[in-house]
């Protein structure tokens, strides 16, 4: 069996400490590394307001409590940068949220193009 490598995809909300939750319980069963990561476009003002801040500190916090580093990056196109940090890191699993319809950078699409781009990987959408 191959070691289980969990990249959880956060925003910068505090709900999303039930995304890096499950991503624990599915490494925890698995004895595998648990990533979790936040990527920002760059055309986009990062921490705009102070519970942008509050809210990604706070999940870092969740982060080291189960043992995972919290990586935010920065790019131009977040979908490559995604695929890229997967490959790189061996990930046989993605969690990620179910996005709102407002918007937001996690259009509706993301999960999808990922899911096309990295076909051996296991989706896990909450």
């Amino acid at each position: 069996m191959r070691k289980t490598n969990i990249m959880v995809c956060v925003t910068q909300q505090k709900t999303c400490e039930r995304l890096i939750l499950n991503g624990y319980r599915l490494v925890e069963a698995s004895k595998g590394k648990l990533y979790v990561i936040h990527v920002v476009n760059e055309k986009e003002k990062f921490l705009e307001n102070v519970d942008d801040g509050e809210a990604l500190e706070y999940l870092f916090g969740v982060s080291k409590k189960v043992g995972a580093d919290l990586t935010v990056l920065r790019s131009k196109d977040i979908k490559k940068t995604m695929i890229d940090f997967a490959v790189n890191n061996n990930i046989t699993h993605i969690v990620m949220g179910t996005p709102p319809n407002n918007g937001e950078v996690e259009s509706p699409n993301l999960g999808l193009k990922l899911q096309t781009a990295l076909p051996n990987v296991e989706f896990i959408l909450l």
